[in-house]
Order: C-alpha cells, then sequence, then structure tokens
C-alpha cells in the first residue's frame, strides 16, 4: 500500500492548556478526521517563526492545509480602523506570531508548489498574504449582511452559495450552488491577486476563492473556503469530495 500523503495542518493557539497554564496548540479532531478518511495524513506546524525551519517541513509535505481560529490582526490589513471595530477584534494570544507563522508558510506553500486548501480563518489570511484586505467585522461594516456568526449550527447547513458555473469548486461538489455553515464575523469582500471569487453571499462575502484560470497553472491545487467543510463531512458528500479532491492532488504531487 502507498504511503498516505503528508498533509501539514495550522493550528490555533490557545492561551493556556489543560495540564499547564502555557500558550498551548489547539487543533479540532474535525480536521484530522477529513484528512484521514480522505486518504492524508495529518501533522500539526511547529509554534516556530524561522523560515528555513518552516521551509523545510513544506519541503517534507505533500500539502498544506490552513485553519480556523481567532481574528488576523488588523495591523496587517487596515491600520485605521474605526475604535468601535477595533474592539470587535480578538487577535491570536501569541503576540501575533501564528499570523507570522502562517504568512510564511503560505509564502512558502507557493514558492514550493505544494496543494492549499485554506479555510476560514486561512481563507481570510491567504486574501491578506497575497495583498488584499478584509472585513474586521462584517456586522458593523456591511448593512443588511446575513449572521454569518451561526456557531449554534456550526455543524449543519444554514445557507446557500451560489457557485461559478466552470470552477474548480462547482466541479469538485458538482452543484451550482453549496449549502454551507457559518462561524465568523470577518470576511473577504474583494480577492487579491491572483485570487477570484467562485462563491458569494448575497450580502457580498466571499465564501470560496481560486486562482483566476490564466494564473491556476501556479500551483497543483488551491482552494479556500470561508466555511468549515470539515464539520459537514459525516452527512454531506460534496464537503466530503473538497477534502478527497485535495488528498488526490497531494498524492500526485508526492510523485513527482
Amino acid at each position: 500500500m502507498a504511503n498516505p500523503p503528508l498533509i501539514i495542518v495550522a493550528p490555533s493557539i490557545e492561551k493556556r492548556g489543560v495540564e499547564f497554564h502555557d500558550l498551548s496548540v489547539s487543533l479540532s479532531v474535525k480536521y484530522e478526521n477529513a484528512i484521514l478518511q480522505a486518504g492524508g495524513l495529518p501533522v500539526t506546524i511547529p509554534t516556530t517563526t524561522d523560515r528555513q525551519l518552516l521551509a523545510q517541513i513544506i519541503r517534507y509535505a505533500d500539502g498544506v492545509m490552513l485553519t480556523g481560529g481567532d481574528d488576523i490582526h488588523p495591523e496587517l490589513y487596515d491600520r485605521h480602523l474605526p475604535p468601535a471595530v477595533r474592539k470587535t477584534i480578538e487577535p491570536t494570544p501569541d503576540g501575533g506570531r501564528r499570523d507570522l507563522r502562517e504568512l510564511i508558510v503560505i509564502d512558502e506553500a507557493f514558492r514550493q508548489h505544494k496543494p492549499l486548501l485554506a479555510i476560514c480563518r486561512g481563507h481570510q489570511l491567504l486574501n491578506v498574504a497575497l495583498g488584499g484586505r478584509l472585513v474586521a467585522d462584517i456586522r458593523c461594516q456591511v448593512p443588511g449582511a446575513l449572521n454569518h456568526q451561526r456557531m449554534d449550527k456550526a455543524g449543519e447547513l444554514v445557507h446557500e452559495v451560489p457557485l461559478t458555473t466552470g470552477s474548480l469548486l462547482a466541479k469538485i461538489v458538482r452543484k451550482r450552488t453549496l449549502g454551507v455553515n457559518s462561524s465568523h464575523h470577518q470576511g473577504v469582500l474583494e480577492p487579491a491577486e491572483p485570487l477570484v471569487a467562485v462563491g458569494r453571499t448575497h450580502d457580498g462575502i466571499v465564501e470560496a476563492m481560486e486562482l483566476k484560470p490564466a494564473t491556476a497553472r501556479r500551483m497543483p491545487f488551491l482552494l479556500s473556503v470561508q466555511f468549515h467543510p470539515e464539520r459537514l463531512t459525516e452527512r454531506h458528500a460534496e464537503h466530503r469530495a473538497i477534502f478527497r479532491r485535495f488528498i488526490e492532488a497531494c498524492r500526485r504531487r508526492s510523485k513527482t
């Protein structure tokens, strides 16, 4: 049996752990289960911000997955937020080291041409990494927006997203409209170059991004989603398909 492709996964950082009261690494088992069920082997990225070490880790990996978690520090995308909006932001408890680490990881994934799946916070950070901006708080900054903070139904479909015909995501899920969950208060309104939105809710929030067709060959696989497919895989085949396609791309990459 062939070795499963190695997927490095970005964990969250918690203020204090259970056994000791130090900063701690945290990762929902839903992410690991989704990768394992699709045939991959997940390994968390260590908490270093040393570029050489992170570059070496990515060289060992067959794919990269960015996950959800705390807010991205606004200094990275908008230094002039109104005080009322800034108060809604809860950055990582490690002084921005997670932001820095994952920005390096994104840069190295592009440089080394590794398949990349970005989820929720990862979706937002990908946009920031490529020079884009975020809506720091949807409720404050997007009049008439949907309620995107449905933590009470984290594992359920709460709204639908129309998909761009012919897009990678539409081909993966084989649907024109995808039901998704929603548990975020920040978001993307305008994709950075060279990304393109392939799914938006009616309030304008970008729910899925890919590389533009003219630049798609820069990466063996790139998909960025605002929702959490890992929480929907048990009951929804279309969300399992996202991880299967990602792992397939990682497996092909491991053979090159």
